[in-house]
């Protein structure tokens, strides 16, 4: 990934009303029933979008939030915002990648995904800087969950595991050991925090509650449903998906699901590496969580503006992409 990141995109560049803007990604109208997602290379972890320092010059400040062991370096903002260059654009890829698939191995499943094409009115000199990292999607009224399937015990569920035997306050079997795969896998969602606010998990029948047992029976299934798919393709390639987050919207004329957002990107999953898989620990990733252990290692987990060291930065850019050409394939460029 090379480049300078984009990290912001500004409606009048785009000629189109933008209606959202994520931790992540753009939200434009393209009509009443089109909307154009463009994923910008913003990266977060923890619920907060972090910032980029370049180990050249000095930052000064004792707000800097750099790691105690490279306190002797000096540093300097790469940009004023946040970014990882041709992340969006990768994310956008890999995601368009499993959407074939999902096409084809679930056919009856809805997906939002139009084109990767850009709208016919987006101003000529605008259209590099979408190219590559823009979907237009149908708009449906989204589900207010996150919906998580967890094939392996790490995160959040193996923090709560070794406190109370529980995930998601399911009652789980004795002696589970860090990273150990599930029996099988298992339905974890989490509320859809607005932004500046922290996802929570919640138990099965909280999700219910929040969108009818019928539906969240559906969305269970169908999630448990894309995960094995998955899994399974990712196995053969070398990745194991510890766990990864879908979200799904409701087909307004005819109430069946549908697929929304990206989908099993490094962003939203835990992808490691099948060969080095060792049951007990942590495990190399192919993910963000290089970035996450970092923040926690460093004492900034969830804080905002904390600034990324280029290496860390670095890393997590080529852990991507060796997520993107394991699973696709192709050479990311």
């Amino acid at each position: 990934m090379s480049g300078d990141p984009v990290v912001e995109i500004n409606a009048k560049d785009v000629g189109l009303e933008k209606i959202a803007s994520g931790k992540v990604r753009e939200i434009f109208k393209v009509d009443d029933e089109t909307l154009l997602f463009v994923a910008t290379d913003r990266i977060s972890a923890y619920d907060v979008v972090l910032e980029n320092v370049s180990a050249t010059d000095t930052c000064q400040g004792s707000n800097s939030h750099l790691p105690t062991h490279d306190s002797s370096k000096n540093y300097h903002i790469l940009n004023p915002s946040k970014g990882i260059s041709g992340k969006g654009a990768l994310l956008t890829q890999l995601s368009a990648h499993w959407f074939d698939l999902i096409k084809t191995n679930i056919p009856s499943l809805q997906l939002h995904l139009i084109s990767l094409s850009l709208p016919p009115n987006i101003p000529p000199q605008t259209q590099p800087l979408l190219a590559k990292r823009s979907m237009q999607v149908r708009r449906h009224p989204i589900l207010p969950i996150e919906s998580i399937v967890r094939g392996y015990i790490t995160g959040s569920a193996w923090a709560e595991y070794r406190v109370s035997g529980t995930v998601n306050g399911m009652r789980m079997p004795a002696g589970l050991r860090e990273s150990q795969k599930l029996e099988t896998a298992i339905w974890t969602p989490s509320t859809k925090a607005e932004a500046g606010a922290h996802d929570e998990n919640i138990s099965k029948e909280r999700a219910g509650e929040i969108l009818g047992e019928e539906v969240a029976g559906r969305v269970e299934r169908m999630s448990l449903r894309l995960y094995e798919m998955a899994r399974d393709y990712a196995e053969k390639r070398g990745i194991l998906i510890a766990d990864t987050k879908f979200e799904f919207g409701l087909d307004k004329q005819t109430n069946e699901l549908v697929l929304v957002d990206e989908v099993l990107t490094p962003d939203s999953s835990r992808f490691w590496s099948a060969e080095s898989y060792v049951v007990g620990q942590s495990q190399q990733s192919y993910d963000k969580q290089y970035l996450r252990d970092w923040l926690t290692s460093t004492g900034h987990k969830g804080k905002e503006g904390v600034r990324l060291p280029e290496e860390i930065a670095r890393r997590t850019a080529e852990k991507y992409t060796e997520a993107y050409e394991k699973l696709t394939g192709k050479t990311w460029r």
